[in-house]
């Protein structure tokens, strides 16, 4: 009989254990994966340039693909870098023979599985009240937000100006480019 108490007295206390470690652990905050993996879109930039400004100019421009691995839709909306008071995505359209370009205030759809390239005379990313001329050579950090899968980080590397893509590497010379 006293072996039957203390087993029962080691089961309560076993079971008691067990339920505060799984309390505990249903209490703990979970680990939390980096933005672009807890969303349903996966997105990653290549090829991220800009092109070198003059003294006093106060905007540049911001060029890269963006491609969208995951399975569901997302959208770039802005994002922010230190040479620039603002970012914004812009797009050039043709209006009685005039080129215009205009930001679009909900910002650029990168479709689920697609991507979508940034280049001159199309979809860009303006800088915005430049703090500084950007000079070819320099690399400048870029951060982007997208609705889905948070805030990206990439590198722009300023290109002389007159640039119109980043230049390819040795055996790229048939692939696409931006």
């Amino acid at each position: 009989m006293i072996r039957s108490l203390f087993r029962a007295r080691r089961l309560a206390a076993a079971a008691a254990l067990g339920s505060a470690l799984c309390l505990a652990a249903c209490d703990a905050a979970p680990e939390t994966p980096a933005a672009a993996e807890t969303a349903a879109s996966i997105i990653a930039v290549t090829e991220p340039w800009s092109r070198e400004t003059a003294e006093g100019q106060n905007a540049g421009g911001a060029f890269m693909t963006i491609a969208n691995t995951g399975t569901a839709a997302d959208r770039l909306t802005g994002g922010s870098t230190p040479v620039a008071g603002r970012v914004e995505i812009h797009t050039v359209s043709m209006d009685g023979g005039v080129m215009r370009m205009r930001q679009l205030e909900d910002g650029l759809d990168i479709p689920s599985g697609g991507e979508v390239t940034l280049k001159p005379g199309s979809f860009h990313v303006m800088l915005m009240d430049l703090k500084q001329p950007l000079k070819a050579g320099d690399t400048v950090p870029l951060m982007l937000t997208f609705a889905g899968a948070g805030t990206l980080e990439t590198q722009l590397i300023v290109k002389p100006a007159g640039a119109m893509a980043p230049e390819m590497k040795h055996g790229e010379e048939g692939k696409p480019h931006g």
